[in-house]
């Protein structure tokens, strides 16, 4: 029983539902229970979506859902429901789409109302809780909403109807069929050049958001092309982003995105995807490059996610870390005045920090001017430059050793004095998508930087993703384990979602490469082959979103009715804000056909299914742009032949030929390394199992380089220069 001061979210599992446990609103969750309520009592339904790290979810709480007389009015003539878009996304993905169909805007907190069924027939964001700029308050909303429901439900059910009609249109990609061509991969990268903001690095202006896979995209193509146009695009983008606000100075991370066109204040919760990606372009930067600043990047990013976002015990990577610690607070956790720096430092750390992260008395956040985002930009001019430690070192008047002394002091002492702070909350959820992103991540760190220890990190996270959340009759589930263990009932699992098949198999197959242990290529195929069976269009092709969509069943895989629109069919190419599931699915299936001829079920092979996924969107993908770039990275793994670079032995020659292999930017060249010992058949993926166990006889016992392409590989390289120019020539092939 819960507490008579509390409402039905008090079982709930999700930590933001649990917050909104003691609102005087008598919420439920999406559920049987909720839907049987409105029926009975017909009355519209009132749905609020969010998540634990949204400022603006929690302003919305604060300024409505707590104020006693908008619960009387909801408490009236609603059935309120809540619904945490990080545990269902499924649910997120439908609302979303209904109300950008009627407001033309989306994002969180969604507030739709809804028919007792759950069709949606209203909604916006974000309401205020007075008149004001234009907009009506949200209790003259909640009025004038019951009150149409009640005096003109037949309008209002027509209504319901007609957004109901224009989901479904939303993902039907009429006329969006075709052939699969290289040029889309053109058309991303010109939208990106369109959109490059040449002065602060990024796309677009503010809001500004990172957009990591047309990075990696630009990235890639630069690789093949040197065109410097495209290095200008990644250099700058990831150089200002990590000197600037949107990047944690003391502690390492992204924040989720900049309020401003110059990176400098963010919006502050940190979420394991954005980092996750962003760790993997940082790593792929200093590949194309060879810079090691983003190399340094990528080691910070991983101290802040060991130390903030990883359960050290179990294995794993939590969710997210709000932007807040309080309903007051803005960001102030990891904002600075003047007078807090100084309390912190000496006198001339002070001076040196003050000079390096532009600290001044007038700083850069609105409700606080006092307060300071960090950032190593100077204001002068028009485009932000580096406040080099040679600058600081003569405006101190001390060599540089030791102003870089200072700094190193600095940044220790302020990052202590930050611990001190109240800290915002981090939602230990373990979801089995992002978990495995995060373990692609630290593979991938891992594989080009040589950093044993995320090496180790992200094998053990994804052993516990694998044993806690996958099983090969029940499937996947999309949470692994929940930020509080003792919340919630016991049957509070949540069927996962295409997102986690696809990027499961995907670090199935990078634990697979890492460590040559066949066991993950085994998990890798077992988890595509169930994506394909339960989540795939055999008709039209592609890949539903859910698997009760897939089926076109009523009830979900979990047999739990779709309630609502939950049986609206969605086939996700987008990317926002992870990258989109089908052009993930179509990578996870590429990648999985360089070491299997045939295989996939129903007799086709995994690249004709890529193939089939591929086709639904090719006729319109080059218009979506950015938003469309993990699309043109799987259009890259299919229009390149798949390559496997494959090393035998275990001595000093054989570990130059891996850093060899591993060190230029190919995103679709695999490295395997294997002992002498276990280069036999039974050890490697059928295609493999077919050329490799025949090349050491060639070798005299030598340690040596297999260079693999449409399942053959060419004769054995000895040496590392070899191996170099091999690949090099293979990057300016395909060029």
């Amino acid at each position: 029983m819960t507490d008579s001061s509390e409402n039905a979210l008090a079982r709930a599992s999700s930590s933001y539902l649990r917050s909104a446990m003691h609102q005087p609103i008598r919420w439920h969750e999406f559920g049987e229970e909720a839907f049987t309520a409105a029926r009975a009592a017909n009355k519209p339904m009132l749905l609020d979506i969010g998540a634990v790290w949204c400022h603006w979810c929690h302003v919305m709480d604060r300024e409505s859902y707590d104020d006693p007389e908008v619960a009387a009015i909801v408490n009236e003539h609603y059935v309120a429901v809540k619904v945490d878009r990080d545990e269902r996304p499924d649910i997120d993905s439908r609302y979303q789409v209904a109300v950008a169909a009627l407001t033309g805007q989306g994002g969180w907190p969604l507030t739709a109302f809804l028919t007792p069924d759950g069709k949606p027939f209203y909604g916006g964001t974000y309401f205020p809780p007075a008149d004001g700029y234009g907009r009506p308050s949200f209790k003259r909303v909640l009025l004038s909403i019951a009150q149409a429901y009640r005096e003109q439900n037949g309008d209002v059910l027509e209504q319901a109807q007609r957004i109901e009609s224009a989901i479904a249109r939303a993902e039907s990609f009429p006329g969006g069929g075709g052939k699969i061509s290289a040029t889309v991969i053109a058309a991303i990268v010109e939208s990106a050049q369109k959109m490059f903001d040449e002065v602060n690095g990024g796309f677009g202006n503010a809001p500004k958001f990172p957009h990591p896979a047309a990075l990696d995209l630009v990235m890639e193509q630069y690789v093949r092309t040197q065109d410097a146009e495209l290095r200008n695009i990644f250099v700058h983008t990831l150089k200002n982003m990590a000197l600037g606000g949107v990047y944690d100075q003391l502690a390492g991370g992204f924040h989720r995105y900049s309020v401003d066109e110059r990176w400098i204040v963010p919006h502050f919760e940190k979420m394991s995807y954005d980092n996750s990606e962003l760790l993997k372009n940082y790593v792929h930067a200093y590949q194309a490059t060879g810079d090691g600043f983003y190399a340094g990047i990528a080691r910070d990013m991983i101290r802040w996610m060991d130390e903030w976002l990883s359960d050290r015990e179990h294995g794993g990577f939590y969710a997210s870390q709000d932007a807040d610690y309080s309903m007051d607070d803005d960001g102030d956790y990891f904002t600075w005045t003047l007078e807090e720096t100084k309390a912190a430092l000496s006198e001339e750390e002070t001076a040196a920090a003050a000079l390096y992260y532009d600290i001044k008395e007038v700083g850069d956040m609105h409700h606080n001017r006092a307060k300071n985002v960090l950032h190593v930009f100077s204001s002068a001019g028009t485009s932000p430059t580096r406040t080099s430690l040679e600058e600081i070192a003569r405006r101190l008047n001390v060599p540089e050793e030791r102003a870089r002394a200072l700094l190193a002091a600095a940044r220790e002492k302020m990052y202590a004095a930050r611990l001190r702070r109240p800290a915002p909350y981090v939602d230990k959820t373990v979801y089995a998508g992002w978990n495995a992103m995060c373990v692609s991540a630290y593979l991938e760190a891992a594989k080009v930087l040589d950093f044993a220890a995320a090496r180790q990190f992200g094998l053990r996270s994804l052993d516990r993703l694998l044993s806690e959340g996958w099983n090969a009759e029940r499937g996947m589930k999309h949470v692994i384990a929940y930020s509080d263990p003792k919340a919630g009932q016991p049957d509070a699992a949540v069927p996962g979602v295409l997102d986690d098949y696809a990027f499961a198999v995907i670090a199935c197959l990078d634990a697979y490469e890492a460590t040559a242990d066949l066991n993950y290529f085994r998990f890798a195929r077992s988890i595509a082959d169930a994506m394909i069976a339960g989540f795939s269009d055999p008709v039209a092709g592609g890949f539903f979103d859910t698997a009760g969509a897939a089926s076109g069943a009523a009830e979900a895989s979990n047999g739990k009715p779709l309630l609502g629109i939950l049986g609206t069919r969605r086939k996700p190419f987008q990317d926002s804000p992870t990258p989109a599931g089908n052009s993930a699915a179509a990578i996870a299936l590429l990648r999985l056909a360089g070491y299997v001829e045939d295989g996939a079920p129903n007799g086709a092979s995994y690249r004709d299914k890529a193939e089939s996924t591929l086709e639904v969107y090719a006729g319109v993908a080059g218009q979506h742009g950015i938003f469309a770039a993990t699309y043109g990275l799987a259009v890259l793994h299919f229009v390149q032949p798949h390559t496997q670079v494959v090393i035998i032995g275990h001595d000093e020659v054989a570990v130059e030929l891996y850093r060899t292999a591993v060190g230029p930017l190919s995103l679709n060249t695999a490295v395997l390394r294997l002992d002498a010992d276990k280069a036999v058949a039974q050890n490697l993926p059928p295609a493999l199992a077919k050329t490799i166990p025949d090349l050491p006889a060639l070798t005299g016992g030598r340690s040596f380089a297999a260079l693999c392409s449409g399942f053959s590989c060419q004769p054995p390289i000895f040496d590392a220069q070899e191996l170099a120019r091999a690949l090099g020539s293979r990057e300016r092939s395909a060029a």
